[in-house]
């Protein structure tokens, strides 16, 4: 019987079984690149071909011909200007070879590459010395692993051009790009004009010698003067419109790339060095966002509380004391029992609805306010206050040792403070 065994094998292995290399998880290119035109091809390079060639042939072809006299020559020589000097500097910026000097001088690009080992090196260029070409580069110097050679001054890796960008090609690349805004962006405004003047004027359209053989109106001509064919009106329009929001979309991009190359100009910084920050960055900030180190002793900000809270039995100041007010008296603490904090609440609320029928103040000149409840009498001194009611809490008094009802302390202060008071006017004239 055969026996199945299927725990024997890595069944998360990615590269092939068959290799020098078990950390090598992708195939790198055996011979480096020379140029953007070295194969593979990748597929950007051919949309970016293809994109290229429509516009130039829409533009040149169809709507630039249909643009009256003073406005045709203009356009051909603006849009001409642009697409050629795209043109020239796209195939510059693909053609030359970014490589560092020292790896043009030496290198050999017949020859197949080594593979890099983490295990003998830590960096693919370590003291300005590359272990796979094999050669001395400059500072700036950066191994592409797609092209696999150290490309001097490195920018980032292009796959429009196929291409890295460097030190050599950068501002070929710079300048294919301002050329394919402008070119895009009169190419939009050629085309926007003839649908326009479509519904508006279409006879201002109609100026070239050919249209004197169209007998109806409805049929346009296009790649006038060279090869004029008819066509019509839908198909001029749907044509445009579709032109119009190709344009656009490349604009958007083109605009995008433009302008952040513009600001890594006024910084002088290259594309890479802008990655390597941007990663950094985020680190950086989670260390000063680190919170300060709690006490020692294991108290947590949530068992401190804060540093002024309202005396009243809601807040207790730990899980089995609390802390009451006296409202008359001002603030006055104590740490007490839970149970006797709900005994408590009862009592002021009681007081507080006989104390709400109260008189009002009685005041007199250069003397507090004092308000004295509805009902109150004074009782003579010596007389002994009243005993608490049963199950009324007992608070223990912490400057003595003797046992005290919190309604007692209220009464008995009370009483002092009207004693002195009668005192205080009978001396008065």
């Amino acid at each position: 019987m055969t026996n199945l065994n299927c725990f024997g094998r890595h069944r998360r292995r990615t590269a092939p079984q068959f290799t020098d290399s078990r950390s090598e998880l992708f195939s790198r290119p055996l011979h480096s690149r020379i140029n953007g035109w070295s194969l593979p091809l990748h597929f950007f390079q051919l949309l970016a071909w293809i994109i290229y060639s429509f516009m130039a042939i829409v533009g040149f072809g169809i709507y630039v011909p249909l643009l009256p006299a003073p406005w045709s020559f203009a356009a051909y020589a603006l849009m001409g200007a642009a697409f050629v000097l795209h043109l020239l500097t796209h195939v510059a910026a693909v053609t030359i070879d970014p490589a560092d000097l020292s790896v043009r001088t030496r290198k050999d690009y017949s020859s197949p590459m080594p593979v890099f080992d983490n295990t003998k090196h830590q960096h693919v260029i370590h003291n300005l010395h590359c272990t796979l070409c094999e050669v001395d580069v400059g500072p700036k110097a950066k191994h592409c692993s797609s092209c696999n050679k150290c490309i001097a001054d490195f920018d980032h890796h292009c796959k429009w051009l196929n291409n890295c960008v460097g030190g050599r090609n950068y501002w070929f690349f710079f300048i294919t790009i301002c050329s394919a805004v402008v070119g895009m962006l009169l190419l939009v405004l050629v085309v926007l004009f003839v649908f326009i003047e479509h519904y508006v004027n279409p006879s201002v359209l109609r100026t070239a010698p050919q249209f004197q053989t169209v007998k109806a109106n409805v049929s346009w001509l296009v790649f006038l003067p060279v090869a004029p064919l008819e066509t019509s009106s839908i198909g001029l329009l749907t044509l445009a419109f579709i032109t119009v929001l190709l344009a656009l979309a490349a604009l958007l991009l083109l605009c995008h790339l433009l302008c952040f190359h513009i600001y890594l100009l006024s910084q002088g910084i290259s594309t890479y060095e802008y990655i390597v920050r941007k990663r950094q960055s985020p680190n950086a900030q989670e260390k000063e966002q680190v919170p300060p180190a709690l006490p020692s002793n294991g108290v947590t900000a949530q068992s401190l509380g804060p540093l002024e809270s309202p005396g009243n039995c809601d807040a207790p100041l730990s899980s089995r004391s609390c802390t009451f007010k006296l409202e008359e008296r001002g603030q006055t603490s104590a740490r007490l029992p839970e149970p006797i904090c709900a005994e408590l609440e009862e009592v002021n609320e009681e007081r507080r609805l006989e104390y709400s029928s109260g008189s009002p103040a009685q005041v007199i000149a250069a003397e507090p306010v004092m308000s004295l409840p509805a009902g109150w009498k004074p009782q003579a001194p010596g007389r002994g206050v009243e005993k608490p009611a049963e199950g009324r809490p007992i608070v223990q008094d912490p400057l003595g040792s003797s046992i005290m009802d919190a309604a007692v302390v209220h009464q008995q202060l009370m009483t002092e403070t009207q004693t002195q008071y009668l005192g205080f006017t009978e001396q008065m004239p």
